[in-house]
């Protein structure tokens, strides 16, 4: 069967059947990972009176879940892979919710801010815009949405069992302007490497008033 290029939920279920499969290799892979000043990024532009209410958008195994907890911060993880959801309460203790990111079914004004740290480039330019705009009526008026994603020339597809899309930072502006954001600011990672070797674009946006 050829892949499905149009379809978002199939798309989504292959993908996820990627992670189901190598969830375990996948946490002890990344358990080591330093995204400390992608969380920085995000908790110095959020306003509200800390502790903060905090949804990371695709937690996986829960790594950055604790983090937040460490840190005295409300946090609830959401992912699509039912084995992190699971590893991610575990580890973590908090809320997680199983959730696709073209299924999304989110409270409406909860959250402080958003962590999307390598996980919104799964989603296919289809249905991009209207993620975006859930995300956005999760936020508190003036909440704060972090994403980090593999940067490209906009182009997307399989990579292996594993749907991407690459944004340059054009693209991404265009995308998050339209869905109801402003930037607050933006970097190549990781940190202190010339720009060809930077291959992730992190950003964070806040929130505009209706």
């Amino acid at each position: 069967m050829p892949l499905p290029l149009d379809d978002p939920a199939q798309i989504t279920t292959r993908t996820l059947a990627h992670y189901e499969q190598h969830a375990e290799d996948f946490r002890e892979g990344t358990r080591d990972h330093d995204v400390s000043q992608n969380i920085a990024a995000l908790l110095r532009h959020i306003r509200a009176q800390a502790p903060f209410t905090i949804l990371d958008l695709g937690c996986g195994p829960g790594r950055d879940l604790q983090t937040f907890s460490r840190l005295g911060h409300v946090a609830i993880g959401l992912d699509g892979a039912g084995s992190f959801v699971r590893m991610a309460r575990a580890d973590s203790g908090c809320t997680v919710w199983h959730q696709d990111f073209v299924s999304l079914d989110l409270p409406g004004g909860l959250f402080d801010g958003i962590f999307a740290n390598a996980s919104l480039f799964h989603v296919p330019s289809l249905a991009l815009a209207r993620v975006l705009r859930q995300l956005r009526a999760a936020l508190k008026p003036d909440g704060v949405l972090f994403c980090s994603n593999p940067r490209g020339q906009n182009e997307e597809g399989w990579n292996g069992e594993r749907y991407a899309a690459y944004h340059d930072l054009a693209a991404w502006r265009s995308r998050m302007v339209d869905a109801g954001f402003v930037e607050l600011e933006h970097y190549y990672r990781p940190p202190g490497l010339p720009r060809a070797q930077q291959p992730w674009l992190a950003s964070v946006w806040r929130r505009t008033a209706e």
